[in-house]
């Protein structure tokens, strides 16, 4: 199957872009024959009418993985570090094709797009080089009565659930783990983004058959229905592993449908970053990095800032100097020069962020810069600063998900950190400060799963990402991000 196209998708890359169900090897349509639209946000302009995938569909991508994880167990770590090595050669050849896709369905801006298409290409790489080096152990045992073996294998096929919001680098980071470690999978992309996981998949089946390696290592089912997919899935004995990235709420539906088949589980879920700024930080330094951890992807990332903490004596000055930064940034499609701020990704997006500032001005808050929708045509909101604002406005106990930065005024360092831990989320926070002992305490002090100190963003394929409290289980990333696909095995020689 192949996409039909706007002036938004370059044709060259439309022509070879796949929108069927991948199932041990070959892209078919979905069982019924049925479809849905993938639309550029930035146009509400169809881009491709992608295969709807069934329960059916679902059932046989697992069989085929299931079919061939003996054999991917088998094959040998060097084979298939080799394999990631050739996907990540073809991402960084394709690199500007990719972005293309990245910014066509989802629309942020082309430069954003292509950091993070070399930014998925890094767990690529980073696994490739894991996957020759699943420790294991061997010892004496202390009582000197035998010798123990530590083995590490692969936990079996696992189910990956993308989010939209970053579709190549989402992809990336689990898929490559999985395949390092020797786990055949079944991809559920997100229904506003499948086209980027779709080319991503076609390089590694390809990659795959240039090797004579098993087919149905890699399947991808894309769907209108995540549940009619992921819960005969789910429900399948077959399948021993959930990675999902998204909302806490869903998260928690999927933990329960995983309890009944006692599935290793990763979840990296929701998050409600603060933004701490003390009266000795750098204010060049902290709008810097406040700008760039809000507004990547117009704000609507789990890691995005979302409540913006600030010590009395700079509040005033770090919010004008927020606001300027704000009014210089340019909102418009992806794809044209100059963009900075592309759209939100469908029109309850824009819905939701707009209810959350109005409800915020009504209660005081004061809407320092943007506070509306922009243009016509696609999902814009305006970047906004609001100042004032009270800590139990929803806009602050809420994920945003948007181009909106409420300023919290506090007094101590005590009560900075209780406003940061005061939500049920845990993912990441940030924090700017002059003071090391401060900063040693923050790392201590604040219930989060990740620390930006002084810099605005902490994601890196080498370290480990994820959250605590309500914002998941697991890691992904770095030497943690592997172990989440392999299980150990004690054996009492």
């Amino acid at each position: 199957m192949s996409a039909t196209t706007t002036s938004t998708l370059p044709p060259t890359v439309a022509a070879h872009l796949p929108t069927g169900v991948l199932v041990a090897g070959r892209w078919r349509p979905a069982h019924g024959g049925g479809t849905f639209a993938v639309a550029d946000p930035g146009t509400e302009e169809v881009l491709a009418d992608v295969a709807d995938g069934t329960e059916e569909d679902a059932l046989e991508a697992l069989g085929a993985a299931d079919a061939a994880a003996d054999a991917w167990r088998r094959t040998a770590p060097r084979v298939r570090s080799d394999l990631l090595r050739a996907v990540f050669d073809e991402m960084v050849a394709h690199a500007d094709d990719l972005a293309a896709i990245v910014t066509a369905e989802g629309g942020k801006p082309l430069a954003e797009s292509r950091a993070e298409v070399l930014y998925a290409a890094e767990y690529v790489r980073w696994y490739s080089e894991e996957a020759v080096r699943a420790e294991g152990l061997a010892r004496r045992a202390p009582a000197g009565t035998h010798h123990q073996l530590v083995l590490r294998r692969p936990v079996g096929p696992a189910l990956l659930v993308t989010p939209w919001n970053f579709p190549i680098a989402m992809i990336a980071r689990k898929l490559a783990p999985a395949l390092a470690a020797g786990c055949p999978v079944v991809v559920k992309p997100a229904q506003l983004t499948p086209l980027t996981t779709a080319y991503v998949a076609d390089i590694v089946r390809a990659e795959l058959e240039a090797r004579d390696l098993p087919a149905g290592v890699v399947n991808v089912v894309p769907t209108s229905s995540a549940r009619r997919v992921s819960g005969p899935l789910l429900a399948d004995p077959r399948l021993r592993k959930l990675s999902f990235t998204g909302s806490t709420e869903v998260g928690r539906t999927l933990l329960k449908a995983s309890a009944d088949g006692v599935l290793r589980t990763s979840m990296e879920l929701g998050g409600n970053a603060p933004f701490l700024v003390f009266d000795d930080a750098d204010l060049d330094a902290a709008v810097q990095g406040a700008v760039a951890a809000k507004m990547r992807n117009a704000g609507q990332t789990c890691v995005a800032a979302n409540r913006f903490l600030v010590q009395a004596g700079v509040a005033e000055e770090f919010t004008a100097r927020l606001t300027e930064a704000f009014g210089r940034l340019v909102v418009g499609h992806g794809a044209d020069d100059g963009v900075t701020v592309g759209p939100l990704i469908e029109a309850a997006a824009v819905d939701h962020v707009d209810e959350l500032v109005t409800r915020a001005a009504d209660g005081g808050a004061v809407i320092r810069t943007g506070g509306e929708r922009v243009g016509r045509r696609g999902y814009f909101y305006a970047p906004t600063v609001l100042a004032d604002v009270a800590p139990d406005q929803r806009v602050v106990t809420e994920e945003i998900f948007g181009p909106v930065a409420p300023v919290v005024t506090f007094g101590s360092e005590a009560e900075g950190v209780a406003l940061a831990n005061g939500t049920e989320y845990g993912l990441v926070a940030y924090a700017y400060t002059g003071d090391m002992g401060r900063a040693m305490r923050l790392a201590e002090d604040l219930e989060t799963g990740m620390l930006g100190l002084n810099r605005g963003m902490v994601s890196d394929a080498s370290a480990p990402f994820g959250g605590v409290k309500s914002s998941g289980l697991g890691r992904e990333g770095g030497e943690a991000g592997i172990e989440e696909y392999l299980e150990t095995v004690y054996v009492a020689l």
